[in-house]
């Protein structure tokens, strides 16, 4: 009734109105029609504008409606994937870092550059895949690695197809070949027999200059309760083992316990790792293995050290393994590991400095150069954002101000019927981020004035305000986009001043006793 454009008689004010009428008839289009309404609850104002809606019945259901949804989503989803591929890649260079630590400095007193360590990279590993898929049960994945030892490698590459046959289960088949073993003929079955229980099955046939090689594996699986899985393998080939192993994950911590047998390798080994519930996800691990081959312990962490990249190091002990330390860093799809070999015996003097050393310079890095990086990243993001919604929040502010002309008469009525009866006349009313008054002249800029729009939202002498926030409330506007906003109020009811500030999102309801100026004092 305020917004009608038949209202007012005055020609600019009459289109003011009009503009603010239609978003008053868009809302109540929606809202007054129970098929939209229920859109709009679920899935607010951009579930109005997926396609596809002007075809679903409207005699549905708010769950039938998530459904159709969901479907719709789908849909578009499984067109954008048919033009885009998943690549997925690992890069690891193993560093021979033991002159550090195992050298005899009278060796190479008398050699040339004899007195500096000499580090040199004795392994490299690439594979990369990419995935495309073929219809909505089939995708095809191309991968393909490459290898090299001391100055002896290899590669390989393979093409698998994978279906899916159900909600249930999976199959794969595996073709490969390289320039040491020959081609590589595989197939792979994934079933769940229960709600709680699953199995993979995986067959193999090699073909290598000393004849066929075959092998065979076999893996269930099952949730022993909401955070617990139990997992037992069996393996057979040129690596025959039987394993089975305890996984417990929770929000705060993961254990994994595993016992193999085989030949040749049979091991104990025992793992734990505690998460910080803290922004940069920080993890700390630590692991005990010991078998035929000896005994190994590592420790480490790991942190996120921007929005896709995750940082670990990890130091393993080992006999007759000695000591490494293995950095890896994870970016989107893209791994990075190098593993530092330092010591092929157990000095202390090579743990102190694998365990202190990566702690010192992720410090200093993190300080100098993650840091600063990052809140410049912020500081560019907000800047984008103020001068991408600047139009919009020009836009805002006339509605609001065309609001609150529209409504001088209304509230002229509202504050004579209150002061009749000594009811609640808000004096002064201020929104946005509050800053001293020596401040510069753009920051008191973020705060303006909504008096005349509260006034007109008092009813019966009350003025209530929900938890949402209250730049959507006739009248006002965001003047601070991404900063803490409060609403600060000085009111009077029955003769006695009030005053109270209030949190964007808080709900307020005045008048209050507590907030009478004359109990402050």
């Amino acid at each position: 009734m305020l917004y009608h454009p038949d209202k007012h008689r005055d020609p600019e004010l009459k289109r003011q109105a009009e503009q603010l009428f239609n978003q008053v008839h868009q809302a109540y289009e929606v809202l007054s029609d129970a098929h939209s309404r229920a859109i709009y609850d679920i899935f607010g104002k951009k579930g109005l504008e997926v396609e596809g809606w002007e075809v679903v019945e409207r005699k549905r259901t708010p769950a039938e409606i998530r459904e159709e949804y969901e479907r719709l989503q789908r849909e578009r989803e499984e067109r954008r994937l048919q033009q885009r591929t998943n690549p997925k890649g690992t890069i690891s260079v193993g560093v021979d870092a033991t002159d550090l630590f195992d050298r005899y400095d009278e060796d190479f007193e008398e050699m040339p550059g004899g007195g500096f360590p000499h580090i040199e990279i004795n392994k490299m590993h690439i594979s990369q895949s990419i995935e495309a898929p073929l219809t909505n049960s089939d995708t095809a994945v191309l991968s393909g690695s490459l290898s090299t030892h001391n100055g002896n490698g290899g590669g390989n590459i393979n093409m698998t197809v994978r279906r899916v046959m159900s909600a249930k289960g999976w199959g794969e088949v595996e073709f490969g070949a390289g320039d040491i073993l020959g081609p590589l003929i595989g197939l792979k079955v994934f079933r769940n027999v229960t709600p709680r229980c699953f199995m993979t099955a995986q067959c193999g046939l090699q073909f290598s200059p000393r004849g066929l090689r075959p092998s065979c594996s076999l893996m269930t699986a099952r949730h022993l309760d909401q955070n617990t899985m139990g997992y037992l393998q069996w393996r057979w080939g040129p690596n025959s083992a039987m394993t089975t192993s305890l996984v417990r994950d929770t929000k705060s911590s993961h254990f994994t316990l595993a016992l193999q047998l085989g030949v040749p390798h049979s091991y104990l080994m025992m793992s734990y790792q505690y998460k910080f519930q803290d922004e940069d996800q920080t993890k700390v691990k630590g692991s005990v293995k010991t078998g035929w081959f000896g005994t190994v312990v590592e420790y480490g962490a790991e942190r996120k050290i921007s929005r896709h990249s995750i940082l670990s190091a990890t130091v393993s002990i080992g006999v007759p393994q000695g000591v490494t330390l293995k950095i890896k860093l994870a970016r989107a799809n893209q791994t990075y590991l190098f593993p530092v070999h330092l010591t092929d015996q157990l000095l202390p003097s090579a743990v102190f400095y694998a365990t202190v050393g990566p702690l010192l310079v992720y410090m200093a890095v993190h300080r100098l150069i993650v840091i600063p990086y990052t809140q410049a990243q912020k500081e560019q993001e907000l800047e984008l954002q103020r001068k991408s919604s600047a139009t919009d929040i020009a836009k805002k502010k006339q509605e609001a101000e065309s609001a609150v002309l529209l409504m001088q008469e209304s509230v002229r009525r509202i504050i004579e019927a209150e002061e009749s009866k000594m009811g609640l006349i808000i004096l002064n009313a201020w929104y946005g981020t509050f800053v001293s008054d020596t401040s510069q002249k753009q920051e008191k800029a973020k705060v303006i004035d909504v008096t005349v729009p509260l006034q007109c939202l008092v009813k019966d002498s009350k003025l209530i305000l929900t938890e949402a926030s209250k730049s959507g409330l006739p009248g006002f506007y965001d003047p601070c986009v991404g900063e803490e906003k409060s609403l600060k109020l000085l009111y009077q009811f029955r003769g006695v001043l009030h005053q109270v500030i209030s949190a964007d999102k808080e709900s307020l309801r005045i008048p209050k006793q507590s907030h009478r100026i004359e109990s402050e004092s």
